[in-house]
């Protein structure tokens, strides 16, 4: 997974009681009674194909839930309304610098030097502003 995806993972999954799609269907009771009985379907019978239906992404409070994140760290998440490094530390990702500048190239972020506080600063800038694209609440206290 990329590294925003796993950003968008942690936060938008944050509280919601779900660890992963594919946790949830492979702890889905199976059922083993009787195998399901199968229908032949000649060609022409069979239905149209239709869209598969995709429930709504659930709106999140990225501010209220990065909060309750670092209310649970004893260091209160540090300085991630406005540092890169303090954010990614605060999700218990990897903040090294090969790390960001992995995550400035997902995001095409191309600004200052790789490790600079102006490549940082937009980075930090960038990922707020593709988790409100995304569908989360971002207040402007976190977009620097």
């Amino acid at each position: 997974m990329s590294i925003f995806g796993n950003i968008l993972n942690k936060i938008f999954r944050h509280g919601s009681g779900k660890k992963s799609d594919d946790a949830a269907v492979a702890n889905a009771p199976k059922d083993r009674s009787s195998p399901a009985p199968t229908a032949v379907v000649s060609p022409a019978a069979a239905p149209a194909p239709t869209a598969p239906v995709v429930a709504p992404q659930p709106v999140v409070d990225v501010g209220a839930v990065l909060e309750a994140m670092a209310a649970m760290k004893a260091d209160h998440g540090g300085n991630y309304r406005t540092s890169i490094v303090d954010l990614l530390k605060l999700l218990d990702l990897d903040s090294s610098l090969t790390a960001r500048k992995e995550l400035a190239h997902e995001l095409g972020v191309r600004a200052g030097d790789d490790g600079t506080a102006e490549q940082n600063i937009a980075l930090h800038r960038a990922v707020m502003d593709k988790l409100a694209s995304s569908g989360g609440i971002v207040p402007d206290s976190l977009r620097g």
